[in-house]
């Protein structure tokens, strides 16, 4: 069985060691081959984007904060989170929350892609081989090598159209 058209897969978050199913998005670099890139192809390395959300649902029950949501509509959002705040949580659960929020900490590239609701990922198995897509959310030095990467991609693909 080989991976001809995949729309799943599992990807870890290293740091906070929690592994969710999410959706796949996009793939948007490949080192060896841009080609890759523009026919959409799942290899082994591939920079591809996932969904955010699995994410964003574990830290908000994990840490008992939302991430990633725009602050601009915190007004109009008072009223649902009214209601969202009415799930009572023992005095225990609040602790708990209220501990691990004091060790919280996200990086602020994480937190911008979080904003944008997909993630930068690696594809870490060989999904032609084992009809399988497994990888890691990119974080800290590597994550920003290939931002950089990406932003002047898309200020070659402006200057080439122009």
């Amino acid at each position: 069985m080989r991976a001809l058209r995949l729309d799943t897969g599992n990807f870890s978050w290293g740091s906070e060691a929690v592994t969710r199913k999410t959706r796949l998005l996009d793939v948007v670099y490949n080192a060896s081959n841009n080609e890759l890139v523009r026919t959409q192809t799942l290899v082994k390395s591939a920079i591809i984007q996932v969904d955010a959300a699995p994410f964003r649902q574990w830290y908000l029950q994990h840490y008992g904060v939302e991430i990633g949501r725009k602050k601009k509509s915190a007004a109009k959002k008072e009223g649902a989170e009214a209601a969202v705040e009415e799930v009572k949580k023992s005095q225990h659960v609040l602790r708990k929350l209220e501990k691990r929020k004091e060790e919280q900490k996200l990086d602020s590239h994480i937190e911008e892609q979080f904003g944008g609701g997909r993630l930068l990922a690696c594809i870490s198995s060989r999904p032609g081989q084992c009809g399988r897509t497994d990888g890691y959310i990119l974080e800290g030095k590597e994550l920003e090598f290939y931002m950089k990467k990406l932003q002047r991609k898309k200020g070659k693909g402006s200057a080439g159209a122009a």
